[in-house]
């Protein structure tokens, strides 16, 4: 079929790596310290990687291409998750529950395989510092968002409802400090949880400033 597919310039790249990490799909790979679209099949379309590339040496162009196998994908993400935690489950506390990349709501794709059927986690940027147990207690086995509306000076909801809207999310945890400007980030959870328009199981869970569960 003929689709719009990203195209690299091999003559461009630098091999940073900055695309592979930006594909969501595990489109990219970086070979003999060049980045090289490995399965074709596993491209979007959508160009996470574009903005990504510091040269220049990614572009969009329209070919006979395989169709974007999603279920693919998907089952590919499934697999290296399960490979991932199998890999930690003899590891002592203190491992990374970060489950995926990009964290930070500014910067989260709308649409990733993650999640699909995922357990989200949107945290208030200081709960990481103020409860010392944050990845074994709420992260692990969650996908992680993070942000603080005061600081950024955004209004998350419109993001996280996008998030919620196209994504099988299965149910979203708030964590929040007790201060005052912390409400902003439930204030907004709560407004993209109504604004999706989906029926979603939620809680709220208020940190203490001394790092202890209200």
């Amino acid at each position: 079929m003929i689709r719009k597919i990203i195209k690299i310039d091999e003559s461009r790249c630098n091999g940073c790596g900055a695309c592979a990490a930006a594909c969501h799909e595990g489109a990219i790979e970086i070979i003999d310290g060049k980045a090289v679209l490995t399965r074709e099949d596993y491209c979007d379309g959508l160009g996470d990687c574009l903005p990504e590339c510091p040269s220049g040496a990614i572009s969009f162009e329209e070919r006979e291409a395989p169709a974007y196998d999603e279920a693919a994908v998907l089952a590919a993400a499934q697999k290296k998750a399960r490979e991932s935690e199998d890999s930690t489950s003899h590891m002592p506390a203190g491992v990374s529950r970060l489950g995926q990349w990009p964290c930070q709501i500014k910067l989260a794709p709308v649409n990733a395989p993650y999640f699909s059927g995922a357990e989200l986690l949107i945290a208030a940027d200081c709960t990481a510092y103020a409860y010392a147990n944050i990845h074994e207690d709420f992260m692990k086995g969650k996908i992680t968002l993070v942000g603080c509306p005061k600081l950024d000076s955004v209004d998350y909801s419109t993001k996280l409802a996008e998030i919620m809207r196209y994504n099988d999310i299965k149910s979203v945890t708030v964590l929040r400090m007790e201060v005052p400007c912390c409400g902003g980030i439930e204030m907004a959870a709560k407004k993209a949880l109504q604004e999706s328009g989906k029926s979603i199981p939620w809680q709220t869970i208020t940190v203490s400033i001394d790092g202890k569960i209200m």
